[in-house]
């Protein structure tokens, strides 16, 4: 499907993020990134340690607001959006898979799925099935009652993908997802990855430091100190 036909999910213009705000050491990690991403489209941001990467993907993911710019996320201004209009779009339209995880210790595999349900106030027995199916999804019915300590990394990330995909999320923001993974291990995330755009229509933007995954999506985006240097199609699978 082309880009002209479908419809810009999210709209960034003249996005700009300073630290250290009026201090002599001020510092602008984003200077000035203009992107779109589309409906259904699977992003690559590649680019070096201290790109800015990881900054841009908290602005995008409404976890951090921008210096200056614009931002739409599905026709909503992000960047006017109050607080808790914006836990909505996080918990609601958002889904976030990172590099470390970030499921809760002493909570099994099935509950962490259920926890963004849980504060959107899906009843406990939709919950519950929902969680399960997502659970066989990525391939863990059988560990569903597991900690996460009784995962290995590569178990972990496919709970922690089943967990983003709780609320059913237009937008999957995944951070280095298979950073912490062997290859076999983060080819198996990947795999996952390219079913859900491929089966379920997921916008899916991939932060990754790795070429070979970039170049399995249909666009890259290169950054470089802060700005945007590169954008060119990739293979796609």
């Amino acid at each position: 499907m082309e880009e002209q036909s479908r419809k810009p999910i999210i709209r960034l213009s003249g996005i700009t993020k300073n630290f250290f705000i009026g201090t002599p050491n001020e510092l602008r990690v984003l200077k000035g990134i203009d992107l779109t991403v589309y409906e259904g489209e699977f992003v690559a941001v590649v680019g070096a340690s201290g790109s800015g990467k990881s900054t841009l993907m908290n602005i995008i993911g409404a976890l951090d607001r921008p210096t200056s710019g614009e931002y739409m996320l599905d026709d909503v201004d992000v960047i006017a959006a109050r607080d808790g209009a914006l836990s909505g779009i996080r918990n609601k339209k958002i889904g976030f898979v990172f590099q470390t995880y970030n499921l809760i210790s002493k909570t099994n595999a099935i509950r962490n799925v259920e926890m963004p349900m849980l504060y959107a106030g899906v009843p406990r027995k939709e919950r519950n099935a929902r969680a399960e199916e997502l659970m066989e999804l990525v391939g863990m019915s059988d560990r569903t009652k597991h900690l996460p300590e009784e995962l290995s990394g590569g178990q972990k990330q496919r709970v922690a993908i089943a967990r983003a995909m709780a609320n059913d999320p237009a937008i999957i923001l995944a951070d280095e997802p298979t950073g912490a993974l062997d290859s076999h291990t983060g080819r198996l995330v990947m795999d996952i990855f390219h079913k859900l755009h491929k089966e379920q229509g997921k916008t899916i933007i991939l932060i990754t430091h790795s070429p070979e995954l970039a170049e399995e999506t249909e666009r890259l985006i290169t950054l470089k100190d802060g700005e945007i240097v590169g954008e060119r199609a990739g293979g796609a699978r």
